[in-house]
């Protein structure tokens, strides 16, 4: 029994697995760019990833030092990726819409030994520095030039060697191996320190869910420093798999479409924004994307009618995912769950424990303290997921404290959840409306607006009103330029789903809704917008 610990805890390693597939697929494609035209065997990106992992040695970069990645997805951030892990340190990607001063908290946070970051960012690093009480040994620059400030990612590795680097510590399953920021909309951001086996069995539950393999072509629309771009058929488990990865640095409808076509894409990897414009796209266009064996979408539910389109459209098989940055996702639904159980966000995953809790106002409930089956009871979501989480924070007693309890994360997020466990998100704690004492949340109003066949998308918040507390506000995208205020209202009133109290008594049109980078709706951005929007007169009252 103790060599059966000995080998699971020291070889049953993300980085094990990845030299596995460079022995047994070494002339196999393992990434592609499309941008400049370049491929990568799984021989040629090993050779590609030991440059920079030399380089790094020879700067001193040793066992859980960090390296922090601002870069969109591209070949090199895949290098650091793997090369982290092969040096045993920390690949911490972060944001590369954060502003210096967001940058900054990282730095002093997470104290990277490296920081290797796209040319176009090059201004919001320098000054993130500035403000940085922490400064980093080296700082690469991907895409620029050389300087006095900066080394150039090609100068960086140039005269390093292609060898596999020497091992100079030993190292287990339990090593933090990446750390994802979490995006920080209700608080400062928190690290997530995830561990190696927590990057394995990440990458089995992804090749369990869809099922992928190392037959699969696989494309995530989505940014690689969050949780779902890395590891729903990102790097993590696409080079655990031997699967083959299409390099997509920013999300463009008709070049994806195109790569399907050209590169026979498996699966594609998108929020429901990227599956929307994919499904305008390619009716206008009608590629050939036969080759699609799923679509996986995350960050936000699935309504039937669009899921239904997107069905028709693209591929019968969608799969939705429910998670947290913490926790990967946890509750899914697969092609036959749907369209039957759209709108949900599924039930909870093979190795997860999704639970809807009651809400108390002096306290948290107990993980056994469970809301009413019955799709009606509003309650908190926990989720305990011990193969995907590390159940920490880096750096942060505190949010420890306060997010896991029992085994359990208490999500903040607000659902019903009926008699199979299927869960139904219906807002956050802190976007619940009240409105003359009634609870109103955002998404079950956007549900009902979202099906009038005008309306393109939406956003809901609240503005306040003295009489009610909150009066409920809707920002609209149109579909048809014809829609009018009064028309969604009359339409709020005839129809069954949503209660009068909630409709809503303001309008606005938009041009667009403020989404994040994962793909989910701004609430309390629109909620900033909405307050400035009342003092300028700039809201319609029905």
């Amino acid at each position: 029994m103790n060599d059966f610990k000995s080998i699971f805890e020291s070889r049953y390693t993300w980085v094990e697995g990845f030299m596995r597939n460079v022995r047994r697929y070494g002339n196999k494609l393992a990434m592609i760019n499309p941008e400049d035209n370049r491929q990568w065997t799984y021989a040629e990106l090993n050779k590609d990833c030991n440059k920079l992992c030399n380089a790094l040695a020879a700067d001193g970069l040793q066992k859980g030092d960090v390296i922090m990645l601002q870069m969109s997805n591209c070949p090199e951030f895949a290098f650091s990726y793997v090369a982290a892990h092969k040096m045993h340190a920390v690949c911490c990607p972060v944001g590369f819409r954060l502003s210096s001063g967001e940058l900054a908290f990282n730095i002093n946070d997470s104290k990277p030994l490296a920081l290797i970051f796209n040319e176009e960012y090059k201004n919001t690093v320098l000054e993130a520095l500035k403000l940085s009480c922490y400064q980093p040994k080296r700082l690469i620059v991907v895409g620029g030039e050389s300087d006095e400030e900066v080394i150039s990612y090609s100068d960086y590795v140039k005269s390093a060697s292609i060898e596999e680097p020497a091992y100079t510590c030993d190292y287990n399953i339990y090593d933090e191996t990446t750390r994802l920021y979490t995006s920080g909309t209700t608080g400062k951001p928190k690290g997530v320190p995830l561990t190696s086996i927590n990057e394995v069995l990440t990458a089995h539950d992804v090749m369990i869910h869809f099922p992928m393999s190392y037959k699969d072509v696989t494309m995530n629309t989505t940014p690689w420093f969050h949780r779902g771009g890395l590891h729903c058929a990102g790097p993590g488990p696409a080079f655990y798999a031997g699967a083959t990865i299409v390099v997509m640095g920013k999300f463009d409808s008709e070049l994806t479409l195109r790569y399907v076509d050209k590169y026979k894409i498996t699966f594609l990897i998108g929020v429901p924004t990227v599956l929307e414009e994919l499904a305008d796209k390619q009716e206008m266009k009608g590629y050939d994307i036969s080759t699609l064996r799923g679509i996986v979408t995350m960050g936000s539910p699935l309504e039937r009618s669009a899921c239904i389109r997107y069905q028709n459209v693209l591929t019968p098989n969608i799969f939705n995912g429910y998670g947290t940055t913490e926790t990967f996702w946890n509750t899914f639904l697969r092609p036959f769950h749907l369209p039957e159980n759209a709108g949900t966000a599924g039930a909870s995953c093979i190795d997860d424990d999704v639970r809807v809790v009651k809400i108390y106002e002096d306290r948290r409930a107990e993980p056994d303290d469970l809301a009413a089956l019955d799709g009606i009871e509003v309650g908190e979501v926990i989720i305990s997921s011990p193969a995907k989480s590390p159940y920490m924070y880096a750096n942060n007693e505190v949010e420890t404290e306060k997010k896991y309890y029992k085994g359990f994360i208490y999500t903040n997020d607000l659902a019903t959840w009926d008699e199979h466990q299927f869960i139904t998100i219906v807002g956050r704690k802190d976007d619940m409306i009240i409105s003359s004492g009634e609870n109103i949340y955002p998404t079950e109003v956007e549900a009902v607006l979202n099906n009038h066949p005008k309306v393109k998308d939406c956003i809901v918040t609240s503005v306040p009103d003295k009489m009610r507390g909150q009066i409920v506000t809707a920002y609209i995208v149109r579909g048809d330029e014809t829609l009018t205020p009064e028309e969604l209202d009359d339409y709020c009133k005839e129809s069954p789903y949503i209660a009068n109290f909630k409709r809503p008594r303001f309008y606005r049109f938009v041009a667009q809704i403020p989404f994040n980078s994962t793909g989910k709706k701004l609430h309390v951005k629109i909620k900033e917008d909405a307050l400035t929007d009342l003092k300028n007169g700039l809201l319609y009252r029905v």
